[in-house]
């Protein structure tokens, strides 16, 4: 292969993770949006505590609804169609908060969104995964996690942004429904930013092809060699289409049973486990709450929002680390050292509440720490480890259950953080987050390293557990 072929096809890869990546920007950007909109739902809305949880995790349990979707859907349909429908669906959410008339209606858009959500925080990365090759599959299915991150920098942008501009003086004063979107009622102009990119990922999405393993696993196996050259090059397309074949062969056609067979049982485990945890040890209560914690501490929610911004910048930045060092590192090196930092920033976290040492800036640089951490391990980690560890015919079943886990995981934070806040004290909230820190070691001592190895030879390794 020439070197201009190589670079021909490596923009093309690019091109390809880049454009499924874009659905963790929409993730990223409806779950920090609420950051901004909760305080000015709540007033006007005049919500109780528990409405406030609702309000926060009517997404999340979208997202559960979206990822049991998912899973079926992408082995039946492919998951390119079923990325587009997510797309779609972020759509339709976007519009819906922006123009609801009611509360009711603002649920029931938070909703929609969350099943677009759902389906694209399962498929983006399973999609990534099953089109890159292996010397570099972690780094791109990282990708995700960055544009998860840059989605979250965004939504605190807008919210930021959004807050100073509606107190503009004249702006859209005659009235009407851009001053009731911009002005008065300013968090319908937070939700209804997201309509841009979930346009842009809506079409891009029919500009890229289909998983070369998805049309293996459905016998199409000249397109699947002919994606499969298109990013690696005929000779290693018709090698990698040998092994996935010989792989596919072995396996129990698209039989749940799979999942319950000696070693993947452990990985369905592991992977449950994990996303679990991912969510327990308390980063979208951060990303949630963020701006009431640190009012909390004595800030004020302009400054506040503006820290969140900082600490989304700092998310980023860490994350494009994770990439860099993913394949060289490893899954398990980068999520032990980020999950240790986690402990220790969390325990800061808690003792500084506790002693009532929260004034200035010290609360914020313990959260920043945090933050840094959970995107050196957790952030990219979970993402590609639940893409790697399952096996073709039924990766989309396997990733589902998994992910569907972690979203129950923050559907469960969503609801209980602001009664552990009231209830427990934020001292507390931020222990029990780091006591869920402590398991992550024991549970990644069952799962093979799974760096520079192809899809087809992780399920090998599970295979002689």
């Amino acid at each position: 292969m020439t070197q201009s072929t190589q670079q021909k096809n490596n923009s093309y890869l690019i091109f390809i993770a880049l454009t499924a990546a874009f659905g963790g920007f929409l993730f990223g950007y409806d779950t920090a949006v609420i950051s901004g909109t909760i305080s000015l739902v709540k007033q006007q809305f005049a919500l109780s505590t528990l409405m406030e949880g609702w309000f926060v995790s009517s997404a999340l349990v979208g997202c559960i609804l979206g990822v049991m979707m998912a899973g079926e859907m992408s082995d039946r349909f492919g998951r390119k169609a079923s990325l587009i429908v997510s797309g779609l669906l972020f759509c339709a959410s976007a519009f819906g908060c922006a123009l609801c008339g009611s509360h009711t209606e603002l649920i029931i858009f938070r909703l929609v969104g969350g099943l677009g959500i759902g389906i694209a925080s399962m498929l983006s990365p399973l999609y990534i995964s099953e089109v890159s090759p292996a010397k570099i599959r972690g780094r791109m299915v990282a990708l995700y996690q960055l544009a998860i991150c840059l989605g979250i920098v965004a939504a605190y942008l807008a919210n930021a942004g959004l807050m100073k501009l509606s107190v503009s003086p004249g702006l859209f004063s005659d009235g009407g429904v851009w001053h009731k979107v911009f002005v008065t009622e300013v968090w319908r102009s937070m939700f209804g930013a997201s309509a841009i990119p979930a346009i842009f990922f809506f079409l891009a999405m029919f500009f890229v092809p289909e998983s070369p393993r998805w049309f293996a696993a459905k016998g199409n196996n000249d397109k699947a060699e002919a994606i499969l050259a298109k990013i690696n090059g005929s000779l290693v397309a018709r090698q990698e289409l040998s092994s996935i074949k010989e792989t596919l062969a072995k396996e129990e056609k698209g039989s749940w049973a799979v999942l319950f067979r000696p070693g993947i049982r452990i990985a369905m485990f592991a992977g449950i486990a994990l996303a679990l945890l991912s969510q327990f040890t308390g980063i979208n209560a951060i990303i949630y709450y963020g701006p009431r914690i640190m009012e909390e501490a004595g800030l004020k929610l302009g400054d506040a929002l503006g820290g969140q911004v900082v600490i989304g910048i700092v998310n980023a930045v860490t994350t494009g680390f994770a990439i860099w060092k993913i394949d060289q590192y490893g899954r398990k090196k980068l999520l032990n050292i980020g999950v240790a930092g986690m402990f220790f920033s969390l325990l800061a976290v808690g003792l500084l509440f506790l002693l009532k040492q929260t004034e200035g800036f010290l609360l914020i640089g313990c959260i920043i720490a945090f933050i840094t951490f959970f995107e050196i391990g957790f952030g990219p980690v979970i993402w590609v480890l639940l893409s790697e560890i399952y096996p073709t015919n039924v990766r989309g079943r396997a990733m589902s259950i998994a992910t569907l886990m972690l979203w129950v995981g923050t559907a469960i934070i969503g609801q209980v953080v602001p009664w552990m806040l009231e209830t427990l004290s934020p001292a507390i909230t931020f222990f029990v987050f780091a006591l869920c820190c402590i398991p992550v070691t024991f549970i990644l001592r069952l799962i093979p390293e799974t760096k520079g190895l192809s899809l087809e030879d992780i399920e090998n390794e599970w295979k002689i557990k």
